[in-house]
């Protein structure tokens, strides 16, 4: 079995039905990124990630975090979205 795309959405807001954000994670067969596009009220980005950077996944991990959640979070948090980055990994 291989995973080809996954969907994460954040925190719902207060007084609102609605997640503060959205985020596609996918892989192409045969590519060597991982392509994250991060859907916000005010428009959305497409990152690519070097799937085999560990460090480049901690960095899009920590991006995530602080757009789904709605702030800067702990290693245990970030980490959570890393294993996630993971999946998609070489």
């Amino acid at each position: 079995m291989r995973i080809t795309s996954i969907e994460l959405a954040g925190e719902i807001e207060k007084n609102s039905k609605l997640p503060r954000a959205l985020a596609r994670i996918t892989r192409k067969a045969g590519s060597d990124q991982i392509d994250v596009t991060i859907l916000l009220p005010e428009g959305e980005r497409t990152h690519h990630v070097q799937a085999d950077s560990d460090e480049d996944i901690w960095s899009m991990a920590e991006c995530l975090q602080y757009h789904l959640d709605g702030g800067k979070g702990t290693n245990s948090m970030i980490h959570d979205y890393y294993r996630e980055l993971q999946r998609f990994a070489d």
